[in-house]
């Protein structure tokens, strides 16, 4: 998909906290994203002539003087021939929750968004970027209700724009090949997921943990479509029930709101298509209550089993330690994201695949805008397009109603889209 020839990209971030810049409001990010992804990732993709222009737009305009500082402090003096430079929106004396819409409009058709806000904003976001002809990459949960991510599909094709979420675990490559290893193992029978986050992250997440997403949204988003690409075609899910633990996360010293859950569990039904007999069960587990110290960041494995045989991936822990006096030990992911320099003192995480989530957008964008491709081609190639990931909201906003409503929730086919039941 990539060509060198093709026209360059336009992009804007929407969204400046951690994932995009690595700043937390209180300084640098503790976490495996320590100068941020999104960022430099589009830095990089600039220096190797695949990005134009580039824009961030937040809310607060007046955090950007210390974004700024950060990201040339640990990124344009760090690597050899990055600039870190990028029109802000809004302005650095303003506040403004929709100065989006200022930055989009000044985009012109063909130009990309990159949206990592909190997640009650992915849909308008995505959505009045998508009406003026806007290539889109948004954050998991590409949206919090189904009717919203049925939209987005709707929007994109009747506006011939690519539409993708950043599910960057397909490019991991232990699980591309887990997944076409597991078309080999039969009918599927179960699959079980567990993913989670120290408990301090509450501290960095209180300002919308409870309120506005919970932590399935957050981050059983991971796995849910993981199992929903290796069952694309095989099996589709049909009842979710859900079941939560509660009472860290609204206790001292994180004070969430008393409807924040601390770990929270779907059970799924799937079907299989083409066997009426085969029945199987997938359960997605997440916390943000995890202990401290664990020596990862984020927790995270699975266990796929089908009627041949089963598959085990233990993301945080890939054989890589390293143990340092008075910090102890600490398990790394070069995999995600590789911040050392090279040899020449470049950035040299080009291989990651959180990088490769983005220059795959980025390629796919610029493809469409040559006239080589369309954006419907990529919905066969294994791309987390909006179209294949709607199975994988589906799951999620089921479970919150379960949650909420005490009840299982039934998901039905309703002609070309999917319903609630």
């Amino acid at each position: 998909m990539s060509n060198p020839n093709l026209p360059k990209l336009n992009v804007l971030m929407c969204g400046t906290g951690e994932y995009t810049t690595g700043w937390t409001g209180s300084g640098a990010s503790t976490s495996d994203k320590k100068v941020g992804v999104v960022g430099l990732t589009c830095f990089d993709l600039r220096r190797l002539g695949k990005i134009d222009s580039l824009g961030m737009v937040g809310v607060n305009g007046k955090k950007f003087p210390q974004i700024r500082d950060h990201l040339q402090d640990k990124i344009g003096n760090v690597y050899k021939g990055l600039d870190v430079d990028f029109k802000s929106y809004p302005s650095d004396d303003s506040v403004d929750p929709e100065a989006y819409k200022k930055a989009i409009d000044e985009l012109s058709p063909g130009a990309a968004v990159i949206i990592f806000t909190p997640d009650t904003t992915h849909y308008p976001i995505a959505k009045y970027a998508l009406e003026r002809k806007i290539h889109v990459l948004v954050t998991k949960p590409a949206t919090q209700l189904l009717s919203h991510h049925q939209e987005l599909i709707d929007l994109a094709a009747q506006n011939g724009v690519v539409c993708w979420v950043e599910h960057h675990k397909r490019y991991d490559p232990a699980y591309s090949d887990a997944k076409v290893r597991s078309a080999a193992l039969g009918e599927f029978n179960f699959f079980s997921a567990w993913m989670s986050q120290p408990k301090n992250q509450l501290e960095t997440f209180r300002a919308w943990a409870g309120k506005d997403s919970d932590i399935s949204y957050y981050l059983s988003s991971h796995h849910i479509d993981i199992c929903c690409w290796f069952l694309e075609g095989r099996a589709y899910p049909t009842r979710v029930v859900a079941s939560a633990a509660t009472g860290i996360a609204t206790g001292e010293p994180y004070n969430c709101v008393p409807q924040t859950e601390d770990t929270i569990t779907l059970l799924v039904d799937w079907q299989s298509y083409k066997s009426p007999r085969h029945r199987g069960t997938g359960v997605y587990t997440a916390s943000w209550t995890a202990p401290l110290g664990a020596g990862v960041h984020s927790a995270q494995h699975f266990h796929y089993m089908g009627e041949k045989g089963d598959i085990a991936i233990d993301q945080a822990h890939r054989g890589y330690d390293v143990t340092v006096d008075g910090s102890g030990k600490m398990s790394y992911n070069p995999f995600y994201m590789k911040y050392t320099p090279s040899e020449t003192g470049h950035f040299d995480g080009q291989r990651g695949y959180g990088y490769i989530s983005i220059d795959k957008f980025v390629d796919a964008c610029r493809t469409v805008n040559a006239g080589e491709g369309k954006p419907s081609d990529f919905d066969g190639q294994g791309f987390p397009t909006i179209k294949n990931t709607v199975l994988t909201t589906a799951i999620l906003n089921a479970g919150r109603i379960s949650l909420d409503e005490k009840r299982p929730v039934i998901i039905e086919k309703d002609g070309e889209a999917w319903k609630l039941v």
